[in-house]
């Protein structure tokens, strides 16, 4: 199993939940990340402007391409959309607007720790990264106490 980090919007976060979050989407310039991801890896998800933990998902299939669109928005480009989706089943999601703030555990996370919390935007550029297993302990463990 895998640990991934899906870099977004808290709007676009509360899109999916939602829908319950049946699905992870991916823009279009992730095809060789999401083309890696297979049932049981765990998808963390990070909300950008805010910098929290909002939750975590387990992907239970493989990846497909559709272009339909689901009301999600590119804060970069506009008309940038999410056409690879994995599917996926909710492990824990925290309550809105109780969500893990990241700056305030900086030194728990090995992804983090040597950034600290005046350098995360550099820790989470772009929108898919793998994290080790110790991280993803860690986010569940938090998330959980605010599910």
């Amino acid at each position: 199993m895998q640990a991934w980090i899906n870099v977004g919007t808290p709007e676009n976060f509360e899109i999916l939940r939602k829908r319950k979050f049946d699905l992870s989407p991916f823009k279009a310039s992730r095809r060789r990340q999401t083309a890696e991801m297979q049932p049981g890896d765990r998808i963390v998800y990070y909300l950008t402007g805010v910098v929290q933990f909002g939750g975590v998902v387990e992907v239970t299939g493989p990846v497909r391409e559709e272009t339909k669109a689901i009301g999600l928005h590119s804060e970069v480009k506009e008309e940038e959309g999410y056409p690879f989706r994995l599917p996926t089943k909710p492990v824990v999601i925290a309550k809105p607007g109780v969500y893990v703030e990241i700056r305030e555990i900086t030194d728990l996370l090995e992804k983090t720790r040597p950034f600290g919390p005046k350098k995360l935007g550099m820790c989470f550029r772009g929108n898919v990264h793998k994290i080790s297993q110790h991280d993803l302990d860690v986010i569940e463990r938090l998330v959980r106490e605010r599910a």
